[in-house]
């Protein structure tokens, strides 16, 4: 039974080391069944939501969703160490090493448990201590791989929180352009209103370097959260952004730019549509267990559409229609919706509109020692009279 002891602790070791490697220093994604940091968020996230789940709708339930993604990494690093500590507590009972005990203390697995975590923590108390040159050997190996990883876990959480910085630098300047929660209607709506103010200019002037912003914004999303899954489960701020709201938004700006709108930055559109649901695809392939479904209802029902265009025509945005585009929008939909639609069932965040159904209160104008501030239209002589951001 001994060589059996031995060979799961060395399995289970090489399992922790190789799952830590992947996980924290690895930059592309790995796909196989023996991991154990997916099957750790699988099942505790299923966990998480289904208590969230008995908590109202509202702030608490989201504050709830909210703690989980910091939470989770160090119960994560936690069941790390612990099996690393299991594993060569194993091995040392497997082969019987021999130890120096307190006179009060036995040879029972339990203290092999407490030399281990000792070891790996490098605590030095030396009431339990080998004896033998093989147990000293590997008590230095352990040793050196505790330093080692949470060295690697100390210097993990930076990188982390950098990637979210910039992750949510984006989505924060996304609300006074498209609204809260953003829409692709409010961002082309007010694009066109602030070039109408620019006599000469076309209405959509300013999507080219925009949209251009968004695609490398897509690409840093696809590299950071890839690199470092736990990164999808941080939530923003504000309960009404997040980092797919942005991601769908983006998408449908594109689709509508790219299939409604005779623009010289129609390829720029495509690129970030490219861009984005190339993002949404390989999210999807981290986190989704079935296939993708898409939205029930529809986001963009005839009527829905034909209010959407009629919304842009009136700031003056030139606006194709007919069947044919209509088919189109809707093809270039297909692509990406039950991808979102189901990334957000998944990590339980509500997919925007793709227009509000009335003129939204941005974050940035509410506070709760004022009244709340008038909209940018307000803030500008020469928008003095634009009464829709009010």
């Amino acid at each position: 039974m001994a060589w059996l002891g031995a060979v799961l602790a060395a399995v289970l070791i090489i399992v922790v080391f190789i799952d830590t490697f992947e996980a924290m220093i690895l930059p592309r994604r790995v796909r196989h069944g023996y991991r154990l940091a997916p099957l750790f968020y699988r099942s505790a996230w299923l966990l998480w939501g289904g208590v969230a789940r008995l908590l109202p709708a509202g702030r608490w339930r989201q504050g709830l969703l909210g703690i989980f993604g910091p939470l989770s990494l160090f119960l994560l690093v936690g069941v790390w160490a612990a099996g690393l500590i299991t594993g060569f507590a194993l091995l040392h009972w497997s082969m019987g090493t021999a130890l120096s005990l307190p006179a009060t203390t036995d040879d029972s697995f339990a203290t092999y448990l407490y030399f281990s975590g000792t070891t790996f923590f490098t605590l030095g108390y030396g009431d339990v201590v080998p004896t033998g040159g093989w147990g000293r050997m590997l008590s230095v190996v352990e040793a050196g791989i505790g330093f080692g990883f949470l060295a690697v876990v100390i210097s993990y959480l930076p990188v982390l929180y950098q990637a979210f910085s910039r992750r949510e630098i984006a989505i924060s300047l996304l609300d006074a352009r498209a609204g809260s929660p953003p829409t692709a209607g409010e961002l082309l709506r007010r694009l066109a209103e602030s070039r109408n103010r620019v006599p000469g200019v076309p209405a959509c002037a300013g999507a080219g370097p925009l949209l251009a912003d968004w695609e490398r914004w897509a690409a840093e999303l696809l590299e950071s959260n890839l690199s470092y899954p736990v990164l999808s489960y941080y939530r923003s701020q504000h309960d009404n952004q997040s980092w797919l709201a942005a991601l769908t938004t983006i998408l449908d700006t594109s689709a509508f730019l790219i299939t409604s709108v005779e623009s010289p930055d129609g390829y720029q559109a495509r690129l970030t549509f490219a861009m984005a649901r190339h993002a949404a695809v390989d999210l999807g392939l981290v986190f989704l267990q079935g296939p993708p479904l898409p939205p029930d209802p529809d986001r963009l029902p005839p009527n829905e559409l034909a209010r959407l265009r009629e919304s842009l025509h009136q700031v003056g945005l030139e606006v194709t229609s007919g069947p044919e585009v209509t088919q189109a929008l809707t093809e270039l939909r297909a692509l990406y919706e039950p991808i979102v639609n189901a990334l957000a069932a998944h990590f339980r965040l509500a997919l925007p509109p793709f227009q509000p159904e009335k003129p939204p209160v941005d974050n940035w104008q509410t506070s709760p020692w004022m009244p709340r501030s008038p909209g940018l239209g307000s803030l500008s002589a020469a928008g003095a009279g634009d009464e829709h951001f009010d």
